[in-house]
């Protein structure tokens, strides 16, 4: 089993109900909060693309990167064409970032941060941003928090549209939540149902953990928000948000 090769072809179909545009909203207001440098922006750990899309059509310059060459083919096809400028979409692991030139902003959402386990790739992965950032450059994430993911431990969900269908159970255990999912997908083409496993994993961090890793790669002015508010994180919230800073 491994990530995202069966389950790209009817991602956007299990996550209808996520709020594109109410995120861009929220990384807006950011945006809002202190000028940028520029209006060029990474979303790292794109996925299928859909916030890339979305920011895109606002009139930012965007670079999508991922890891996952099936979820990239999603993005790219489902960008095309997108106005004014068409994001540009690069196969690479966080850790392993590579840009042409320097951005003015990365975001990096759907607590996509808590999927590198290893705290080390992920250490680089802070540092890679913090160098392709230009300087005054904010770096925006969001991630579960420990609370919720420990709470995850030995429950079964299900996902189900008309022409995909996910049963998905998860365990926790040294800080690891593990996501074993059977999926199934309507071949529009023959009528049939096919059937994939995949395994994903999600790290528990803690705030003080994210914090340190920033500080570490550079960031300065580092602070925690609540989810998708401009306030700060409240007890029992499951998301938590951090935006940083490149020194000027």
């Amino acid at each position: 089993m491994s990530s995202y090769d069966f389950l790209a072809g009817c991602y956007d179909r299990l996550t209808y109900d996520v709020d594109y545009s109410a995120w861009a909203d929220y990384i807006e207001k950011h945006f809002a909060k202190a000028p940028l440098p520029g209006r060029t922006v990474l979303d790292l750990a794109c996925g299928t693309g859909s916030l890339t899309r979305e920011l895109a059509l606002r009139g930012y310059e965007m670079i999508g990167a991922d890891q996952s060459p099936e979820m990239l083919a999603e993005a790219a096809e489902k960008n095309r064409g997108a106005a004014p400028i068409e994001p540009i979409f690069l196969c690479q692991s966080m850790e392993k970032l590579d840009l042409y030139g320097t951005i003015d902003a990365c975001v990096c959402c759907l607590d996509s941060v808590n999927y590198v386990t290893d705290p080390k790739k992920l250490a680089r992965a802070f540092q890679r941003v913090h160098l392709f950032l230009m300087p005054g450059g904010l770096f925006l994430f969001d991630v579960n928090t420990p609370e919720k993911l420990a709470g995850l431990d030995g429950q079964v969900f299900l996902d189900e549209t008309e022409d995909a269908y996910c049963v998905w159970r998860a365990e926790f255990s040294r800080r690891i939540c593990t996501y074993f999912m059977d999926i199934f997908r309507l071949d529009p083409s023959t009528g049939q149902w096919d059937r994939g496993e995949e395994l994903h994993r999600e790290r528990a961090y803690t705030v003080e953990e994210l914090t340190t890793l920033l500080e570490g790669a550079g960031f300065v002015d580092v602070q925690t928000w609540g989810e998708r508010k401009l306030r700060p994180p409240r007890p029992g919230e499951q998301r938590i948000f951090f935006t940083a800073r490149k020194d000027t």
